[in-house]
């Protein structure tokens, strides 16, 4: 009974299995179609999520960065307060600096971490650019180095006060200010070039402005440069600004290193600010000099910095007041028209100073007024000087051809010359097919003719 009842069951799987097979046999080239266009869309969708995780890390990149600067600016703002209020302040047994400081160290660790949270990024970022490469392949040479340098520069900041809590642990005397204590003179000068060195991390200024430039998040920018191989770097950005808005950018430059520099020298020496101005303009009037190496340093880089500024200050005001293609184009033809003009004055003076000359002979006239002709006529002949200003002028002229200009023109010459081609092309089959008809209309003629006079002839 189970067999008999098994083998019809068997016999409808074995129909179903093979109308099955049919099936998909039949609907394979639709199974196919309907394979490639899942592949396809899975594709496009997989390149859409790319592109949208390149963005979120672009924009993670821009917040790190802004992040970072925020925590260096408050840093060296901490510093800066720690170095003015600290020995107007401090008494001994106060906590004050030691709380500042502790601040500064907080602040320096969270910029430690946003710019170990930005270098993660950014080697993310070259693992979506170069296809899901290995991670250890971006750690090259360069990357590493920078990273620890990056580390080193952010790592540093001033660390006196608590060197100073074990010197009042360990001794009975009060430091008189809060750098550091009077019995050890070194502490205090390394004191001041750590706070210093603080202002180096204002590297990440340049950082910050090209991740933030309309330049870099533009896409027709970035199409365009790639197709011209311009690389998007700070240099890129700087002189984009530079072009815009010159005396813009560099008058905050300028304020705000003077403002910095200024601070610097207040550390060393006195009368920081009228220093500062006299060296960076290259005047020296030779009233106030630096007294401690600390400040001839400061004051070195202070006229190296003023010749770099100076140097661009000229470069951009000569920009400015240098005339562009169209009014040089205006300019030198007016100058054409009016030399041309003083050259058609020059020969009608000449015409005139000769036929004055002729009457004067004719006439018999004084040798007086004979002599002032012929002085008024050698005079009006001098007029080569004319010719060679026009001469230059025209050859100045050539030089300043526009060559986009000419590429355009000769490419619209090629092109009509192609059309004309084309035309006279056209012209000749057609005079070609007209022969050809006109010689088949002979031939017919001919033809008939003869069919016609062989009738005749015939009897």
């Amino acid at each position: 009974m189970e067999i008999t009842n098994r083998s019809p069951s068997s016999k409808v799987t074995c129909a179903n299995c093979d109308g099955a097979i049919h099936l998909n046999c039949s609907d394979s080239t639709e199974v196919s179609m309907s394979l490639t266009g899942r592949r396809a869309t899975h594709m496009e969708g997989h390149n859409l999520y790319r592109l949208r995780d390149r963005k979120l890390l672009i924009e993670d990149k821009k917040r790190l960065c802004a992040l970072a600067l925020g925590a260096a600016l408050l840093g060296i703002l901490l510093m800066i307060i720690h170095a003015e209020i600290c020995p107007h302040v401090y008494k001994p047994g106060s906590k004050v600096s030691m709380i500042i400081n502790c601040f500064i160290s907080l602040s320096t660790g969270c910029l430690l971490v946003l710019i170990i949270a930005f270098h993660y990024k950014d080697i993310r970022l070259f693992i979506f650019d170069h296809n899901q490469v290995d991670w250890r392949i971006a750690m090259t040479s360069h990357r590493v180095i920078v990273i620890i340098l990056e580390l080193l520069v952010c790592g540093i900041h001033p660390v006196g006060s608590y060197w100073e809590v074990g010197l009042h642990v360990n001794s009975s005397s009060a430091a008189p200010s809060c750098i550091s204590s009077h019995h050890n003179k070194a502490l205090q000068d390394m004191e001041l070039l750590l706070s210093m060195l603080m202002f180096l991390r204002l590297y990440l200024v340049h950082r910050a402005i090209l991740l933030h430039s309309k330049e870099l998040l533009s896409a027709s920018y970035r199409s365009i440069g790639s197709l011209n191989n311009i690389n998007f770097t700070f240099r890129f950005v700087l002189k984009v600004l530079m072009n815009k808005h010159p005396t813009r950018t560099l008058l905050v430059f300028i304020l705000l290193f003077w403002l910095t520099v200024s601070w610097m020298l207040t550390l060393c020496e006195d009368t920081a600010l009228w220093l500062i101005a006299i060296t960076f303009l290259t005047v020296g009037y030779g009233d106030v000099a630096p007294k401690t190496s600390c400040g001839k340093g400061v004051c070195l880089f202070t006229g190296v910095m003023g010749v770099a500024c100076t140097a661009m200050l000229v470069a951009t005001v000569t920009e400015k007041l240098a005339l562009n293609k169209g009014e040089k184009h205006v300019h030198f033809f007016m100058m054409d028209i009016q030399i041309s003009k003083r050259i058609r004055h020059a020969a009608a003076n000449v015409l005139r100073e000769c036929w004055l000359l002729h009457r004067t002979s004719l006439t018999r006239a004084s040798h007086g007024q004979h002599r002032r002709h012929q002085r008024c006529l050698l005079e009006a002949i001098r007029f080569r000087h004319l010719r060679l200003q026009q001469r230059k002028l025209r050859d100045y002229v050539s030089e300043m051809v526009d060559l986009p200009k000419m590429q355009m023109i000769m490419c619209d010459l090629s092109a009509n010359w192609n059309n004309s081609y084309r035309e006279l092309e056209q012209r000749i089959l057609s005079m070609e097919q007209k022969l050809d008809e006109l010689t088949r209309c002979f031939q017919q003629t001919s033809e008939l003719l003869s069919d016609v006079l062989h009738r005749h002839h015939s009897p």
